[in-house]
């Protein structure tokens, strides 16, 4: 390896298949354009009717763990991190309708758990992924890509695996273009594949979903009438990504030291890039017109303004709401929701609710898996518990037990607005 190829470049251009891989970082470099240049990007402007577009910036920045979590010398806190923050991470975020000198000035403002993305089957969706470059470690020249985990659709050049597709530069960006076939179905995640396991702990994952063609109010496209405890119809749906931080890790990469990813031991455990109790905070507000992210409403949530993806799940009585489950971490997880039962109906984006045959408290879900649940909420208003019934999971501090783990709440009242898009609720 030539002094002038280092490790993460010989990465990117496919090791063995270099000669092949070039070929497809010219092509990526020529045909593709760069936000930086002022070239339009394939998909802006160009999107076909009926085609859903989004723009995502990728970048690095800071997080925050829940207030009053306990210190683990010297990675956590970590004393670089600006007032108010104290993780370093990689992250995308969603600038869809932002100029491109709003977009270019994402460089180093970032979020951990990546925006939810949805799509109907049959229809087709085009995402731009533009690499603005890493603020903190600028010495990093880190492309990225966004991989679609389990998708069975996709072919080579839109699968964001760097050895055998596109990766995306500095100063560049790329359009991904995916028309999922009306048996496609089910709870998905996305994530950067360009050195997958540090950029997928870093933060830079998040859930994507496909609809069945002409049925939004279900998650799969089963033939059962509404009535039938096994169909996937519901009224509200929720999606929650599972994932680890060991700030070690973090730590390591914002000092520019190196990190053995498998001696990981996680200190935080999440839901949607927030551990308890910051997982019963409201979804963040949408961005300003200058693209600056802003925190969730309510005191105490200031130090939130880069997780705005909340796991509060909030619903009337006896409404049938559907939770779609995702793990993007290394650790197997049991959420329990105790005194309201459970029906798996998707496991990894297949439909197996007429299979199951049984109501659960408990769902098990591994790395890489994604579970599809769907319950009925009680009859009776109130705030019911969902957690990682594992208790090692749980950090905690004096007089919290739960804090720094994965637990958020059922709330069940009347009166609300109907759902007009996933996660969102208002009280």
């Amino acid at each position: 390896m030539s002094a002038s190829m280092d490790r993460r470049k010989f990465l990117t251009l496919g090791g063995a298949g270099a000669v092949g891989a070039l070929s497809v970082w010219k092509l990526a470099d020529a045909a593709v354009g760069g936000l930086l240049r002022g070239q339009a990007p394939p998909g802006i402007g160009h999107v076909p009717a009926g085609a859903k577009a989004l723009q995502l910036v990728a970048t690095d920045g800071w997080a925050s763990m829940p207030q009053g979590s306990l210190p683990v010398d010297p990675w956590f806190p970590d004393v670089m991190a600006p007032e108010g923050t104290d993780t370093y991470i990689f992250g995308f975020r969603n600038v869809t309708g932002h100029s491109r000198a709003q977009a270019e000035g994402q460089r180093g403002v970032t979020q951990i758990s990546a925006p939810l993305v949805y799509v109907e089957a049959g229809k087709e969706l085009w995402v731009t992924v533009s690499n603005v470059g890493l603020s903190i470690r600028p010495d990093l020249t880190d492309s990225h890509t966004m991989h679609w985990h389990g998708f069975r659709n996709a072919i080579p050049f839109y699968d964001g695996v760097p050895e055998s597709s596109i990766s995306v530069p500095i100063g560049r960006d790329f359009t991904y273009v995916f028309r999922p076939k009306a048996d496609s179905a089910g709870t998905y995640m996305y994530h950067c594949h360009f050195e997958d396991v540090e950029h997928v702990t870093m933060g830079m994952s998040g859930v994507v979903f496909v609809t069945p063609p002409g049925q939004p109010d279900r998650a799969y496209a089963e033939e059962l009438p509404d009535t039938d405890p096994a169909c996937s119809r519901f009224d509200r749906q929720y999606a929650i990504l599972l994932t680890e931080i060991d700030n070690r890790g973090h730590f390591n990469d914002a000092h520019i030291q190196a990190t053995d990813w498998t001696d990981f031991q996680p200190n935080f455990w999440l839901m949607n890039g927030r551990a308890y109790p910051d997982t019963l905070a409201p979804n963040g507000a949408p961005d300003a017109a200058n693209g600056t992210p802003k925190p969730p409403p309510g005191a105490g949530n200031e130090h939130l303004a880069h997780q705005p993806n909340s796991s509060l799940i909030v619903c009337q009585p006896g409404e049938r709401v559907l939770v779609r489950l995702a793990s993007l971490g290394f650790q197997q997880h049991s959420l329990t929701l105790p005194g309201i039962p459970m029906r798996i109906v998707g496991k990894d984006a297949r439909y197996v609710g007429a299979d199951t045959g049984a109501w659960v408290d408990t769902v098990d879900i591994g790395p890489g898996e994604s579970r599809d649940v769907i319950f009925t909420a009680p009859s009776q208003p109130g705030r019911y518990p969902l957690f990682n019934r594992d208790m090692a999971k749980y950090p905690g501090i004096a007089g919290d037990a739960w804090h720094g783990g994965q637990r958020t709440e059922v709330v069940v009242q009347s009166g609300l607005d109907a759902q007009t898009e996933p996660n969102g609720w208002s009280l």
